[in-house]
């Protein structure tokens, strides 16, 4: 499998990994939330974006539709924001021509 697809199913597996640890199958509660941050967010880059000791905090941000869990929609959207955030880190911020979303 090229990098990317092993991206993709990485991300799955830990979703489902994490996910399926009680009755709700689908969903990630606070404390599987909280459980998957502390275990897969060693690196100091990623865990300054989110403090898995604020996770009540971390679940009001990815949890859009406010049901109290995070369906695998709002997970994928959060893995997004941390790969731009890391992206920026990695490369400046503002490098590059034009300073738009597109570039990003």
């Amino acid at each position: 499998m090229s990098r990317l697809e092993n991206a993709i199913l990485a991300v799955v597996e830990v979703f489902e990994e994490y996910a399926g640890r009680d009755d709700k199958k689908q969903q990630l509660s606070n404390a599987e939330l909280e459980e998957l941050l502390k275990k897969e967010l060693s690196n100091p880059e990623f865990k300054s974006k989110i403090d898995p000791g604020e996770v009540d905090e971390v679940m009001n941000m990815l949890d859009k539709n406010h049901d109290g869990q995070v369906n695998f929609r709002e997970f994928s959207m959060c893995i997004a924001t941390l790969a731009r955030g890391y992206y920026k880190k990695r490369n400046g911020k503002g490098k590059g021509k034009g300073k738009d979303k597109d570039n990003e």
